[in-house]
This record gives C-alpha cells, sequence and structure tokens, in this order.
C-alpha cells in the first residue's frame, strides 16, 4: 500500500495502535500453566474490544485469532492446549484490520527463570529490527533491507531464517512487495517508495537458516531444535525517518 493522504494514515495509525496493545496485554498477562489457547483468548478479546478483526481468520481462515510460537517453533503457531511452561521462549505475532486497513507485529520473549543465552537472542532480534528501520528511506533499495539483517545478525553470532520475509501490507495482509527478503539478493532491483507501508521482522537464529513446516499446515519450526527470536514492525517509508506504526504510545 501507498499511504495517499491523511485519512490512510490515520486508519493505519488506528489499526497499528491496536496490535501493538494486543502483544502487550497478551505479555502482560501470560503465565506458566496457561494454555496457549488461553492466552490466544486474551488477544482476541483485545481485538474485539477495539472493534478489530484477526486477520489470520479474516484472511487466511487460521485456527486461531493470533499465532502463538514455542521454542523450537518459529512461526505460525496454532493456539491449543500446549501449557506454556517456565523458560519457554515464546513469540507472539499479531496482524489485524480494522476499517480495511492492516497491520502487523510480533515479539519473542522468555518465560521466567531466564537463561542469559535466549535473553541474549530476543534483545539481539529486537536491535536488529530497529537498526534497519533507521536506516530505510524513500529511494533505499529494497535489498538494503536484507543486507542489513545479515549484517546485524552475524556481528551477533547468529544467523538469519532465510525462508521467513517481511512484506508489503496495508490494505491486505501481504501486499507488494510481498517478499521482501533477509538476506541480499542481487536479482532483487526494486526500490522503496514514499509512503510504501511495509513489515520489518528479521528471525535472528542460533542454528538453523531456515524452518520446515509441521503436518498442521501452519506451524513453522527449525529441523535442528535451534531456538529463533523475531520481532516485527508495520512501517511507513518517508524522504525521512520512517513511521512505526506498531507502538502503543503512537
Amino acid at each position: 500500500m501507498i499511504v495517499r493522504n491523511k485519512h490512510d494514515l490515520e486508519g493505519l495509525r488506528r489499526i497499528g495502535k491496536i496490535v501493538a496493545l494486543t502483544i502487550a496485554e497478551m505479555k502482560a498477562k501470560v503465565r506458566p500453566g496457561m494454555t496457549t489457547k488461553e492466552l490466544d483468548d486474551i488477544g482476541l478479546s483485545v481485538l474485539r474490544r477495539h472493534g478489530a478483526n484477526s486477520a489470520p481468520i479474516k484472511v487466511y481462515r487460521f485456527p486461531g485469532a493470533t499465532c502463538i510460537s514455542l521454542n523450537d517453533e518459529v512461526a505460525h503457531g496454532i493456539p491449543g492446549d500446549r501449557k506454556i511452561q517456565p523458560g519457554d521462549l515464546i513469540n507472539i505475532d499479531v496482524s489485524a484490520e480494522l476499517d480495511g486497513y492492516y497491520a502487523d507485529a510480533g515479539t519473542s520473549f522468555q518465560i521466567p527463570p531466564y537463561d542469559a543465552g535466549l535473553q541474549r537472542l530476543c534483545e539481539k532480534a529486537h536491535d536488529t529490527m530497529m537498526n534497519v528501520i533507521a536506516q530505510l528511506r524513500a529511494g533505499t533499495p529494497i535489498r538494503r533491507i536484507g543486507q542489513l539483517m545479515e549484517q546485524e545478525a552475524a556481528g551477533a553470532g547468529y544467523r538469519i531464517i532465510r525462508n521467513l520475509c517481511s512484506h508489503g501490507i496495508g490494505r491486505s495482509l501481504h501486499e507488494y512487495p510481498k517478499e521482501i527478503l533477509p538476506f541480499d539478493h542481487a536479482a532483487e532491483k526494486r526500490k522503496l517508495t514514499e509512503g510504501l507501508v511495509i513489515t520489518i521482522e528479521p528471525f535472528l537464529s542460533t542454528g538453523a537458516d531456515y524452518v520446515v513446516e509441521d503436518p498442521d499446515g501452519w506451524t513453522l519450526r527449525t529441523p535442528d531444535g535451534s531456538r529463533v527470536a523475531q520481532h516485527e514492525h508495520t512501517i511507513v517509508i518517508t524522504k525521512n525517518k520512517p513511521i512505526i506504526l506498531t507502538l502503543p504510545e503512537e
């Protein structure tokens, strides 16, 4: 989507804030012994409170309002009867729609007791996302996003999951440019344009550089049991600093 007027930006800000508030409430209320379905119900209640729709349900008929992934699960984990345990690495990914506008965000964090290695992984994934966002402007080659992600990950001693991509968003959940690769790709010739709405979502890994799909047709996990942390924001490209839509204070 290209933001063309104040109405577009206001619509995106509204849904972006709702997504951010949903993640914040889920993170604040998660507890050991809770099932992922119970955590998902919390997220659904926040979306409904604000009049928003779960994008995974609306667009893909996903069997949950949000995606909740544990440990070696990296993305698209289905909420269910799995109980969240002390020490688990958890990823919450929320995407939603309101009045025809979409936003998408995610966060990885650990349930106490904390492991220093997993804490660092989550922190570096967040740092990578924010450092990439800070360097994007209208006219920046799209391949630069992947270059930056690889550089940030390698500099911290991690690998990038190569088959999970950032993407365009705005009037649908996944739109142009549908695949923003997380590594340098010489064939990528496109450039970021002013007003373009995209996600930035690096997946930093302690081992594998790809994920495989479970038989359920949704859940993506590492083939070797390694751990992955993801952080994601929806942003608007401008001539200067990007606008981050998925912050609760915005």
